[in-house]
Parts: structure tokens; C-alpha cells; sequence
């Protein structure tokens, strides 16, 4: 409850959005995040992005640069393209909030399945995941919203997570979103996909 709070009460700073109390606490213990390029190589300490960084940035079936032009037109947009939704999400772990599109792609997941079974297991699994009180990814959600999904797990159906899906959606769009076509990591996947420029190194 406390992390949520600090959610809430940060919205309005940029760049803080996101950040939990315990990301303060390290950076008074000196483990700063000063720019993108910081962030940006500590994350590539993991295998995944790294990959999804390179591939993006030098592989076969990389982005053009019309689709990274239209990234910046929607997030809907990006959010459509393979290589957009992974760079935004390179993006959101750098500020400490990948769980917004994590839950957002479960919802959309969860939204296709036809199976009484599957919704009921997939629907757990979120409620699990994300909306429950500590919750090991949980979003920020009011009590209402958490209730009447907790409700809704009795008797699943393809809308029981709509609006909290809405309000995460809402959210990055406001917020994450716009920061991510202003960030460096945006302007050098353009460049590169132009042909120009240096590519993303570890």
C-alpha cells in the first residue's frame, strides 16, 4: 500500500512516476540512475534485452524508419509493432514500471480466450500477479477497481479486467508514454533504423 501511495502522490514529477520508495533508498545509497544511457546499460546486464536491443538495432527484420516514425504517432501504434511494444518495455523497466504493460498484455491475452477453464486459471494468475495486496507486480489500482475484479474471479468473463486495463493504458499514455518518444533511447532506435548514428552498445 505504501509503494501505491508513493505512486499516486509522484504522478505529477517527471520521471518518478513510477519509482517505488526503495528505488529512493538506493539512490541515497549511491546506486544513481543519473541518465538513459545508465539505465539503459544496467538493464542490458540481462540477457533478454540485450538481445531485443541488438535485433532491433542491427538485425535482419529491424524496424524501418517509417515504423518507428509511427510509433510516435499513437500508442496504439506502438503498442502493435513487435519491436515498439519490446522497446517500450526496455523503456518502462528503466523507470522502474514494466508492470503496466506486463499487465496490459495479460489483459490482452486474457481478453482472446474462449475457455471457461483457461479464463478462470489466466484470470487467477493476473489477479495474482498484479492485483491482489502485494502482489509481486502490482499496479496501481484504487480499491474499488481491486474489489470488483476480486468479485468478478468467482464467475470470470472477458470483461472483468476492462477497466483497470483501461486506467494502465491511460496511464502510460500520459505519462510513460510521451517520455519514451522524448527519451535518448527513441532517437537513436530512429537513427539507426535511418541508417544513422551509433548503435545502442552495452
Amino acid at each position: 500500500m505504501r509503494e501505491n501511495l508513493a505512486c499516486v502522490l509522484s504522478q505529477n514529477m517527471a520521471f518518478t512516476d513510477c519509482m517505488k520508495p526503495t528505488d529512493f533508498a538506493a539512490e541515497k545509497k549511491g546506486i544513481k540512475m543519473k541518465n538513459w544511457r545508465n539505465r539503459i546499460r544496467f538493464l542490458l546486464k540481462t540477457n533478454s534485452s540485450k538481445s531485443i536491443l541488438h535485433l532491433m538495432t542491427t538485425g535482419p527484420h529491424r524496424p524501418t524508419a517509417d515504423d518507428v516514425q509511427q510509433w510516435a504517432q499513437s500508442l496504439d501504434r506502438l503498442l502493435s509493432h513487435k519491436y515498439g511494444k519490446a522497446a517500450f518495455y526496455i523503456f518502462l523497466k528503466s523507470e522502474y514500471c514494466e508492470e503496466n504493460i506486463e499487465f496490459w498484455t495479460a489483459c490482452e491475452e486474457f481478453s482472446i480466450l474462449t475457455s471457461k477453464k483457461e479464463m478462470a486459471s489466466k484470470a487467477n494468475s493476473i489477479y495474482e500477479d498484479f492485483i491482489q495486496n502485494e502482489a509481486p507486480k502490482e499496479i496501481n489500482l484504487d480499491f474499488h477497481t481491486k474489489n470488483d475484479i476480486a468479485e468478478s474471479l468467482h464467475e470470470p468473463t472477458t470483461a472483468c479486467f476492462l477497466s483497470a486495463q483501461r486506467k494502465v493504458y491511460s496511464l502510460m499514455e500520459n505519462n510513460s508514454y510521451p517520455r519514451f518518444i522524448y527519451s535518448d533511447l527513441y532517437k537513436e532506435l530512429s537513427a539507426a533504423a535511418r541508417g544513422e548514428g551509433k548503435h545502442i552498445k552495452s
